[in-house]
C-alpha cells in the first residue's frame, strides 16, 4: 500500500473477513464516517482569552482522533507526485476545518487563507502563546486570594485546582525532563504538592477549622485528594 512522505507509515488498509473488511484504525490517514469539516473540536469557541485552556481541548479531541501529527509536524507532507499526497491533503483539510471551527469568526477569518494545519496551529501559538510576568502574575494572585466564601468544597477545590492547571500550562516549558536518578525531582514533587494542600487550606471557611488542624497535624502530610476527602465527610455530617 501507498506510504505518509518517506515511507514510514501505510495508508489505510481493508482486509476481507467472512463478515466484513477490517479497517486498519491506527494511522493518522483514517477517517470515521462521523467525520466531517463542520465539526469544532471544543464546545467554546477561541476569543481571544484563555488560550492554554483552549488549545489544551483541541490537542485532547486531536489526539482522540489520531490527528496531532498533523499540527506537530510528525506527518509531513508527501511529495505532490506520491501516491499519498492525495489521502494527506485530505485529512489536513479535515484538520484545518475543525480548528477554523473552533475559533471565534473574527479570529478565524484572519487565518482563512492558511496553506495547512501546521501553518495554521504555529500561526495561533506565535499570536496567543505568550507566557509574561504579568499573566504568572495574575493566576498567582487568584490562587493567592482564593477564598472558599459561598462555595461548598467541591466547588472551592474545582475552581483552585484549574487555577493551578493554568499555571503548570504557562510554565510547563521551563519543567525539567532530565532523567533525575538523585530523587531531587520527588522531593521537589512532594514539596509542591504540600503547597498547594496548604493553600487550599488556608482558603477554607473557618467551619472547618477543626478537621483542617486534624489534617495538618497528620505526619507524613496527606496529599490534597486525601484532604479533599477529610473534607466532604465533614461537610456531609454538617448538613445531616
Amino acid at each position: 500500500m501507498a506510504a505518509i512522505g518517506g515511507d514510514e507509515q501505510s495508508t489505510p488498509t481493508m482486509a476481507e473477513s467472512p463478515n466484513q473488511p477490517i479497517v486498519d484504525t491506527s494511522i493518522p490517514f483514517y477517517m470515521h464516517t462521523s467525520d466531517n469539516p463542520g465539526i469544532a473540536l471544543v464546545p467554546v469557541s477561541f476569543d481571544g482569552f484563555d488560550y492554554h485552556s483552549w488549545r489544551r481541548g483541541v490537542m485532547r479531541a486531536l489526539s482522540v482522533k489520531n490527528k496531532l501529527s498533523f499540527i506537530n509536524g510528525d506527518c509531513k507532507r508527501p511529495d505532490p507526485d506520491s501516491s499519498s499526497y492525495q489521502l494527506w491533503e485530505r485529512c489536513d483539510d479535515m484538520v484545518t476545518s475543525w480548528i477554523l471551527n473552533s475559533l471565534a469568526k473574527e479570529i478565524a477569518d484572519s487565518v482563512e487563507y492558511v496553506t495547512d494545519a501546521i501553518e495554521l496551529w504555529k500561526e495561533l501559538e506565535d499570536r496567543y502563546d505568550q507566557t509574561n510576568g504579568t499573566k504568572l502574575y495574575q493566576i498567582q494572585k487568584e490562587i493567592n486570594d482564593l477564598s472558599q466564601g459561598a462555595l461548598d468544597i467541591t466547588g472551592h477545590y474545582t475552581k483552585m485546582k484549574r487555577l493551578w492547571e493554568e499555571l503548570n500550562t504557562l510554565i510547563a516549558r521551563s519543567h525539567c525532563t532530565c532523567n533525575c536518578t538523585c530523587g531531587a525531582r520527588e522531593s521537589m514533587h512532594k514539596a509542591e504538592q504540600d503547597r498547594r494542600l496548604i493553600q487550599f487550606l488556608i482558603g477554607l471557611n473557618e467551619t472547618y477549622i477543626v478537621v483542617r488542624g486534624s489534617i495538618l497535624m497528620k505526619n507524613p502530610r496527606p496529599i490534597i485528594a486525601q484532604a479533599f476527602s477529610l473534607l466532604i465527610q465533614e461537610e456531609r455530617q454538617e448538613r445531616n
